[in-house]
C-alpha cells in the first residue's frame, strides 16, 4: 500500500493507515476489422512508439521515438463496461479490491457526502481526491449511487489486480504498453492524438476530458461532466473508441522511464516491460485530463500507478494474441 503522493495529480495512491478527517456517435473507420467478441485487429508490423512533443512529460519516459514492432494482436473496441463486469462478478463471485480496502478515491465535486462521523480523507498532493467510504464499482460516487444507469459506462474503481482478473476469466489478457499505444494510434504515424494533430478539428469535439478551469469549473462542453459511455466519439482507424479521455487504462508493464532507453531486442520487438517493478503503467488519459495540469491524454502520454490502486476515472481494456480463443 502506497503514499497518497505517489502518482502526482493524475492518480493519487492509497495510504495505509487512510488519512484522518480533515455526444456523437461511432463514425466508419479506415479498414478496421471486427471480430464476433467486439474486439479489433490490429495488423503485425513495425511502428514508431514515443514522442517528443512539445506539450510532453521529459520526465515520463516519452521519449525516445523507437521503431517496435508488434505481432497482430486483438484488443477490445471498447473499455471493459459495468455490465460486462457485473456479468463477470455474477459469475466468478469476484470482490474487488476497493470492495476489500472499503474504500476508493473519487473525484472530490462528484462524491456524496459520508455519512456524519466516517471522516472526510483527501489527498494532500491532490486536495480534489477524497478517499470514499463504500465506492466501488457499482457505487462509483459512493453510497447512494449506482451503475444501474449507465451500464454501458467504462468500469472504474477497479485496481490492476481486478482488472488482470478479469482478463482471465474471459480468456483475454491486458495489452502491453507498446500493443495498447500501437492500436490507440490507429495507423497513424507520430500523430498527437488518434484522429491527428488538432485537438478539435472544426471546433468539434473528439474525446471526453475537461473543458473549463480544472479543477473548479467543467463546462462539459464535449458533452459529459464524468464518464462518457464507452463507446461514445468516433473509434480511430482501428476501430477502437475513447483512447484518448474518458478513463484511463491499465497495461501490462511494469512502470519504468529508462527500460525502454537503451535499444535492445526486449525493448524493440514485442516488448513487455521491464521485469519487475513497483507501479503498473496506465494510458490514455481521462474525463478529468486538462491541459493546464496534466495534458496525458496524447497518444505518447503515459504514468503509473500502484496496482491496488483503485479510482473514478481508471479502467481498462482487454488483448488476445491472434489465433486465440476464450
Amino acid at each position: 500500500m502506497k503514499g497518497y503522493g505517489k502518482g502526482g495529480c493524475c492518480i493519487p495512491q492509497r495510504a495505509s493507515p487512510p488519512l484522518s478527517a480533515g455526444a456523437i456517435g461511432p463514425a466508419a473507420t479506415r479498414g478496421a476489422a471486427f471480430t464476433g467478441d467486439g474486439m479489433c485487429l490490429v495488423p503485425g508490423g513495425f511502428f514508431r512508439m514515443g514522442g517528443v512533443d512539445a506539450d510532453g512529460r521529459p520526465e515520463d519516459g516519452e521519449g525516445p521515438v523507437r521503431q517496435v514492432h508488434l505481432d497482430p494482436f486483438l484488443i477490445d473496441r471498447t473499455a471493459v463496461t459495468n455490465a460486462a463486469f457485473e456479468e463477470f462478478v455474477g459469475v466468478t463471485g469476484h470482490i474487488t479490491e476497493a470492495e476489500r480496502f472499503g474504500w476508493s478515491f473519487v473525484f472530490r465535486p462528484a462524491a456524496r457526502r459520508s455519512p456524519e462521523g466516517s471522516g472526510q480523507r483527501v489527498s494532500p498532493e491532490a486536495p480534489w481526491w477524497q478517499a470514499v467510504d463504500g465506492a466501488c464499482w457499482k457505487m462509483p460516487e459512493g453510497p447512494g449511487s449506482s451503475v444501474a444507469d449507465r451500464p454501458g459506462h467504462p468500469v472504474v474503481h477497479v485496481s490492476w489486480n481486478d482488472a488482470a482478473a478479469y482478463a482471465r476469466w474471459a480468456g483475454k489478457r491486458l495489452p502491453s504498453e507498446a500493443e495498447w499505444e500501437k492500436a490507440a494510434r490507429g495507423g497513424l504515424d507520430s500523430k498527437r492524438f488518434p484522429w491527428g494533430d488538432d485537438l478539435m478539428p472544426g471546433g468539434r469535439h473528439m474525446c471526453n476530458i475537461w473543458q473549463g478551469s480544472f479543477p473548479y469549473r467543467n463546462s462539459a462542453e464535449d458533452g459529459f461532466p464524468h464518464t462518457a459511455p464507452a463507446d461514445s466519439f468516433d473509434a480511430n482507424g482501428f476501430g477502437l473508441h475513447n483512447v484518448a479521455g474518458n478513463v484511463w487504462e491499465w497495461c501490462a508493464d511494469w512502470w519504468s522511464t529508462i527500460w525502454h532507453v537503451e535499444e535492445r531486442p526486449t525493448t524493440r520487438e514485442n516488448p513487455a516491460g521491464p521485469p519487475t517493478g513497483e507501479d503498473r503503467v496506465v494510458r490514455g488519459g481521462s474525463y478529468l485530463c486538462h491541459a493546464s495540469y496534466c495534458n496525458r491524454y496524447r497518444v505518447a502520454a503515459r504514468t503509473f500507478s500502484a496496482p491496488d490502486m483503485t479510482t473514478s476515472h481508471t479502467g481498462f481494456r482487454c488483448a488476445r494474441s491472434v489465433g486465440l480463443k476464450p
